[in-house]
């Protein structure tokens, strides 16, 4: 049990990571996500979720150290990794970055949640 509760934490902090990344570097976000930032209010969009949503989502886990939290976490990105599958096949979205998003969703979410 103590490997999975380090990996949990582990995911707990790449959840962060990315946050963190997102939330000071939210142009470099375009470039993986396929996201157009336009106009200003684009870079606070990314920035509030992919940013701030990304760093709470990671940070509550570790700071209350509660499995439920953990699996809380592992349901979101469980449920963004159906949403992604059903998109990547309904919107013929092949693309090397989605795949990728879809992995680490799916890997981090079973990892949050079991």
């Amino acid at each position: 049990m103590i490997i999975m509760d380090y990996l949990k934490m582990v995911a707990s902090g790449i959840t962060i990571i990315t946050g963190i990344f997102s939330l000071v570097k939210p142009r470099s976000v375009q470039d993986f996500t396929g996201l157009e930032i336009t106009v200003p209010r684009g870079i606070t969009e990314i920035r509030a979720v992919l940013g701030g949503l990304f760093i709470a989502l990671g940070a509550a886990p570790l700071i209350y150290m509660s499995s439920d939290m953990y699996k809380m976490a592992g349901i979101g990105y469980l449920a963004v990794g159906l949403v992604r599958l059903v998109s990547i096949i309904v919107d013929k979205s092949y693309v090397r970055s989605n795949m990728i998003s879809l992995i680490f969703e799916v890997v981090l979410g079973l990892i949050l949640f079991i």
